[in-house]
């Protein structure tokens, strides 16, 4: 069995002022999300990260399950943003998992608007964003990620020739504890960043695989067919449908298509 990745990681060393400075590590739990919940509604300090070996019922955006095996990199972060900075924290998350996949393994992952984070083309790593705002103010965010490290995604029919680990990608076996330490790291930098006004859209977007392309956009039980033309300054994306109507998307679960004849 794998070992404790929070100890593994702290012993290495970890400089952060917000992330990380408060790390709890499961053997077990349902999903890390849900663990975090529970620490925020407590109101445990800001930056709180839930790691686990394992999950038992994770879950990725629009609820879908997330393959939660042994031997990869499963947390989650708890953050007390404000309205203002709220719809920033996506594309950061992107640009901090992109920074430390690359500086840790050398690799170049690209981002599928919104949030997966991609190898060849093939899902590496997976981000989820889920806040709880009452009127103007918000209670908390929490954002988690999985990341992909020695996972064999052949092994999942559901997922077999879609996702990718970085192990695979890099004929290497990748520590898991140097890439937690660089994602927390990141994480506190850009966030720090952003508290300070510096927004990471336009870092964001130089990684999106998605603009330029002919894609599908479903959400809410709506389907939105264009081309991507292009984000705004949070990030939505802008659709220029077939109508030549050009439809603001903040959210929703994108497909590349073949262009239009």
């Amino acid at each position: 069995m794998p070992g404790n990745v929070v100890a593994e990681t702290l012993r290495g060393g970890l400089f952060t002022r917000i992330v990380g400075k408060r790390l709890l590590f499961f053997q077990e739990v349902s999903s890390t999300m849900d663990e975090a919940v529970k620490r925020a509604d407590r109101g445990t300090e800001e930056g709180t990260v839930v790691v686990a070996e394992t999950q038992t019922a994770s879950r990725g955006r629009q609820g879908r399950a997330w393959v939660s095996r042994s031997g990869n990199l499963y947390l989650s972060v708890v953050l007390y943003p404000t309205i203002q900075t709220l719809p920033y924290l996506n594309s950061l998350c992107g640009v901090a998992v992109v920074r430390a996949i690359a500086n840790i393994s050398g690799l170049k992952p690209r981002i599928k608007w919104p949030n997966d984070v991609l190898l060849d083309g093939k899902k590496v790593a997976g981000i989820l964003v889920e806040s709880a705002i009452a009127g103007e103010d918000v209670r908390h965010s929490i954002v988690g990620i999985g990341v992909n490290v020695a996972l064999n995604p052949e092994e999942f029919d559901d997922i077999a020739g879609e996702a990718i680990s970085l192990n695979q990608a890099s004929a290497g076996d990748i520590p898991r504890e140097d890439l937690l330490r660089e994602i927390l790291q990141q994480l506190d930098s850009l966030y720090i960043e952003l508290n300070h006004g510096d927004s990471p859209v336009e870092e964001w977007e130089e990684l999106l695989d998605t603009l330029g392309q002919r894609v599908r956009v479903t959400w809410s039980g709506e389907e939105y067919v264009g081309h991507a033309e292009g984000i705004d300054e949070l990030g939505s994306l802008l659709l220029r449908q077939d109508n030549g109507q050009v439809r603001t998307l903040s959210a929703g679960d994108a497909s590349f298509l073949r262009a239009a004849p």
